[in-house]
C-alpha cells in the first residue's frame, strides 16, 4: 500500500538524520507583492477584425503565495503574464501590486520565461550582474545576492561559464538568478521548464521549490503541466479556452518540501484527478 505525504513526513520527521526537514507552508516572515487584477480584458485590433484573447478574469494572490495558472494552449496564460507583469496594457480593468496600480514594468517583478535569453557573450555571472549594470545598483551588494543564489540553485562553479558550457537546466537556473538579483518581491514565471528533459524539470522544481521556501516571493507561476501545477503550488488556478477565464481555484494541502516522486502519492493524484475532470469538462481532454 502506497504510504500518504503525512505518513511519510512523520517518518521523516522521527529520522534524526534528515538533512532537509519537510516544513509546512506557512511561514510568518512574508517577502512577497500581493497582485489583484479585476476584471482584466486584453482584445488585439478593433472593429470586425478584433481578437478577445483573454478574460475577463480576476486575480486576487496574497504576499508570499505560490500559485499557478493552467489550462490549454492558446487560453491565454501567457497574456495574463504580459498583463500582471505590465509588460503589455490591459484592454478592461485594472492590476494592482501592493495596493498600487500597475501601469508599466516595475523593479518590483522578476520575470522568467521560457527561453533563458541569457546574452551568450556574457558568462553566467557576468548575465546574472547585468541587473546590477542597468539598475544602477551597488555592485559589492548585488554580487554577494548573486553567489547566494547561485549556492541556492546549485550552481557553484558555473560562475564564469558561457551559455553554450552550461546544460539546458543550468542556464534556467541562471535565469532564474537573473530575474531575483535585484531582490524583487514578485516573480512571474512563463513555462520555465517547457523546454527542459524530464530529470532537468524534476531537479530544477525542486531547487524552485527549496529557493521559494526560504525567500518567500510571491510567485505566479504559468504552466501546462498538472504535475508541476500540483507539485509547487498553494493554489491552481484553472483557465478556459480561448478567450481564457478562471474556472476553478484548487487549493494544494500538501507538506512542503514535496518530494520528486510525488505523483507516487494518494494525495496527489487526488489534485490530479480534479484538475483532468475540468479540463475533460471543458472539452480540452477527449478520452
Amino acid at each position: 500500500m502506497n504510504k500518504t505525504l503525512a505518513q511519510e513526513k512523520m517518518e521523516l520527521n522521527s529520522n534524526m538524520e534528515l538533512e532537509t526537514p519537510i516544513v509546512q507552508s506557512q511561514n510568518t516572515q512574508q517577502a512577497g507583492a500581493s497582485i489583484v487584477a479585476k476584471g482584466i480584458k486584453k482584445i488585439y485590433g478593433r472593429g470586425a477584425g478584433a481578437f478577445h484573447a483573454l478574460g475577463p478574469i480576476d486575480l486576487d494572490i496574497k504576499p508570499g503565495e505560490f500559485v499557478s495558472l493552467i489550462g490549454p494552449s492558446g487560453c491565454g496564460k501567457s497574456t495574463t503574464m504580459l498583463l500582471v507583469s505590465g509588460l503589455e496594457p490591459v484592454s478592461e480593468g485594472s492590476v494592482e501590486v501592493d495596493g498600487k496600480p500597475l501601469t508599466k514594468p516595475i523593479s518590483e517583478i522578476g520575470i522568467v520565461f521560457q527561453d533563458h535569453l541569457l546574452l551568450d557573450f556574457r558568462t553566467a555571472i557576468q548575465n546574472v550582474m547585468l541587473q546590477q549594470e542597468i539598475r544602477k545598483l551597488d555592485k559589492a551588494e548585488m554580487r554577494a545576492r548573486a553567489d547566494a543564489l547561485f549556492a541556492q540553485l546549485n550552481l557553484s562553479g558555473a560562475e564564469d561559464k558561457y551559455p553554450w558550457q552550461l546544460s539546458g537546466g543550468m542556464r534556467q537556473r541562471v535565469s532564474i538568478a537573473r530575474a531575483l538579483v535585484h531582490d524583487p518581491s514578485m516573480l512571474i514565471m512563463d513555462e520555465p521548464f517547457g523546454a527542459l528533459d524530464a530529470i532537468s524539470r524534476t531537479q530544477i522544481r525542486h531547487d524552485l521549490e527549496m529557493l521559494w521556501l526560504a525567500k518567500r516571493k510571491t510567485v505566479l507561476f504559468i504552466t501546462h503541466s498538472i504535475e508541476e501545477a500540483v507539485g509547487l503550488s498553494d493554489r491552481v488556478l484553472v483557465m478556459s479556452k480561448s478567450p481564457g477565464q478562471i474556472v476553478e481555484e484548487i487549493k494544494i494541502d500538501l507538506p512542503r518540501p514535496r518530494p520528486a516522486h510525488l505523483g507516487e502519492y494518494p494525495e496527489f493524484a487526488v489534485y490530479a484527478k480534479k484538475i483532468y475532470t475540468i479540463f475533460e469538462k471543458l472539452g480540452v481532454y477527449k478520452f
